[in-house]
């Protein structure tokens, strides 16, 4: 069961593995193996029961941290009524969302865009509504969804006027970051005092973050990290020759390896499981329990790549 921990100088609660919704709160996303994973039927109808079978694991394995976004579809409606179905009262579980994307794709696998962002204090506002409509008292963090330096979000004054009087009503304000840039983000959101959490990408292949994200930790926001697996990138199916021989030295699989990794961080908080099926997440599960040491450390060093170039080729996977 994975462990319970405060996020960071808040008063909410949340296990150091947690659940994000982006994988079955729509029928397309960037990750590897999804024709696989999710099969042909990706009804409306099969995306929710699909989502409530993965909730329903996670919750009967303990995670209490659940993590969503306007863009991830209906991921906020599924969440939403699973909470109401399954009776969970607000507060038993923390609950994060997000703004500024909104999803466009129309339900369609072969849509020309899935999203589109927009980080202006009317989105904001507009999107705060329609999170709170769905999920009510449940919501307990809400984050600007991939902010950026250069998109100015941390400059503007309605936008961060707007969160800190969320903050004082009593829902945590965080960030989420994306590019080769987000130390640059990181350190940015922390100066302005305003936010209690960071989400950030971290991986094996990807740590240019660590020290700004170690820094945040230090004064005092809550460390999430997303994309652990790199959009499959370090699961079985595509894992690095050197991932997969330490699994399976270890005998766990490689995303648990790889999921570990992040845990072994000291500033990390809780890792999300992005996983679109029971399977998955109970692999992803078991990273809380494979032991990590200096000998991993150096053996999956070298995996570390190019920030431009990790991105890059992040930016080419397929919608599918």
């Amino acid at each position: 069961m994975p462990a319970e921990r405060p996020l960071g100088r808040t008063r909410l609660m949340v296990t150091s593995v947690g659940f994000g919704l982006a994988a079955v709160g729509r029928p397309a996303y960037i990750t590897l193996g999804r024709d696989e994973d999710l099969g042909e039927d990706r009804s409306v109808a099969a995306m929710r029961a699909r989502s409530w079978a993965v909730l329903d694991a996670a919750w009967a394995a303990g995670v209490r941290y659940f993590d969503a976004a306007r863009s991830y579809g209906r991921a906020e409606e599924f969440l939403a009524g699973w909470l109401h179905d399954r009776g969970i009262a607000p507060g038993a579980a923390t609950i994060g969302s997000k703004w500024g994307y909104e999803y466009v794709g129309d339900w369609r696998l072969d849509a020309e865009r899935h999203e589109v962002k927009d980080l202006h204090a009317e989105q904001l506002r507009r999107q705060l509504d329609e999170t709170l409509e769905l999920l009510g008292e449940h919501l307990s963090l809400y984050q600007i969804h991939s902010a950026t330096v250069e998109s100015g979000v941390l400059d503007d004054d309605d936008v961060l006027g707007s969160l800190s009087t969320l903050r004082a009503e009593g829902v945590a304000v965080g960030l989420s970051t994306t590019g080769p840039r987000q130390a640059e983000t990181i350190d940015r959101a922390v100066d302005t005092g305003v936010f209690d959490t960071v989400q950030s990408t971290w991986n094996l292949l990807e740590r240019s973050a660590g020290s700004a994200l170690a820094r945040a930790h230090a004064a005092g926001l809550g460390v999430i990290i997303k994309e652990g697996v790199a959009n499959g990138r370090l699961t079985p199916r595509a894992a690095p020759a050197a991932l997969a021989a330490a699994a399976r030295d270890l005998g766990v699989s490689a995303d648990a390896l790889a999921l570990a990794a992040v845990l072994a961080r000291p500033w990390v908080t809780t890792v999300l499981s992005g996983a679109a099926s029971t399977a998955q997440l109970r692999d992803n599960l078991k990273s809380a329990a494979v032991p990590w040491d200096d000998g991993l450390e150096r053996r999956l060093a070298a995996m570390t790549e190019d920030p431009d170039l990790y991105w890059a080729r992040r930016g080419s996977l397929a919608w599918s």
